[in-house]
């Protein structure tokens, strides 16, 4: 994910409990604990782990204008989540798949398929249109790129 974000934004500093390689500006840490040293963010940008979803938002929501969370749509669902994540903090923006997008961990492969749907979910500090939905119409095969790992 970081490597399209830095063409994007120029600037990407990425944080994960390990090392992925990533030529520029690496954390190796974890995410859930503060750090002297964390540095300030116009946008958090992640697909966090399912299970630490609602942890790793709130966190982001700590110490950044702009979270965006790539998640499961069923990430949405759940008393608890609404209670301690949804209400207190509506997002800004669901923005749904419209084709299922397989995740493959470690590796890039054109070919493969899922039956998860997935969403982002985008919380701008500020934001004050209630949450908004929207499609992210099939783009898959378009913005794939060989060199992708």
């Amino acid at each position: 994910m970081a490597k399209p974000l830095a063409e994007y934004f120029g600037e990407v500093i990425t944080s994960d409990i390990h090392n992925y390689g990533w030529n520029g500006h690496q954390l190796v840490r974890d995410f859930l604990i503060p750090h002297t040293d964390d540095p300030k963010a116009d946008w958090i940008i992640t697909n966090p782990p399912f299970k630490l979803a609602a942890q790793f938002t709130v966190r982001a929501l700590g110490i950044s204008n702009t979270v965006a969370m790539l998640v499961r749509t069923s990430f949405l669902e759940g008393q608890e989540r609404h209670e301690t994540l949804f209400k207190p903090h509506p997002p800004s923006i669901v923005a749904q798949f419209v084709e299922r997008v397989p995740m493959v961990r470690g590796r890039h492969d054109p070919d493969a398929s899922t039956a998860t749907s997935y969403a982002w979910i985008i919380w701008k500090r500020g934001w004050s249109k209630g949450t908004q939905f929207q499609w992210i119409p099939p783009c898959r095969r378009q913005l794939q790129r060989a060199s992708d790992a």
